[in-house]
């Protein structure tokens, strides 16, 4: 028997959240892009075809909708939760894997959005090239070129050599 709808959105519901918290650089404010997004998603479930990847549509929904709200207002610098409070979400424990943590949550902030999102996307969800490039609407080569130029800068940031 096929999955419903919300079950599947349910489960990826982890994902959709990483996505967003590295999207919008803080939790907070990813907690929200995600819940945009799976209300959108719901609001428009006819628009999504039985039988594709419900996972790609869902992201290129929250990407659309990380790109409305950044373009619709300046920079917000309010956060909800101090950025410290966030770092030990989903951890163990282990106070260096937090710190680790917490040291790439900070130096993929600081990439640029396009190679942020190449990033997150190909090395922390595991999209391919292509299905990344279809996510985010650009060429392929355009995606890899902008994940070598962000995995670079993260090694760099993180002060290992590429």
């Amino acid at each position: 028997m096929a999955e419903s709808f919300e079950s599947q959105v349910l489960t990826l519901l982890p994902r959709l959240r990483r996505f967003a918290g590295g999207l919008a650089r803080d939790q907070a404010d990813g907690d929200d892009l995600c819940q945009m997004t799976i209300e959108r998603a719901l609001v428009r479930r006819d628009q999504w075809l039985e039988g594709t990847r419900l996972d790609s549509w869902m992201f290129r929904i929250m990407r659309n909708i990380w790109i409305d709200e950044t373009r619709s207002r300046s920079r917000r610098w309010q956060t909800f939760v101090d950025e410290e409070s966030g770092m030990a979400v989903g951890a163990n424990g282990d106070q260096e894997a937090v710190v680790e943590l917490g040291n790439i949550d900070r130096a993929l902030a600081r990439l640029p959005a396009e190679q942020r999102e190449a990033v997150l996307l190909v090395m922390v969800e595991g999209y391919s090239y292509k299905e990344a490039a279809e996510i985010v609407g650009c060429p392929v080569g355009t995606l890899n070129s902008r994940l070598v130029r962000g995995r670079d800068a993260l090694l760099t940031l993180l002060g290992t050599t590429p």
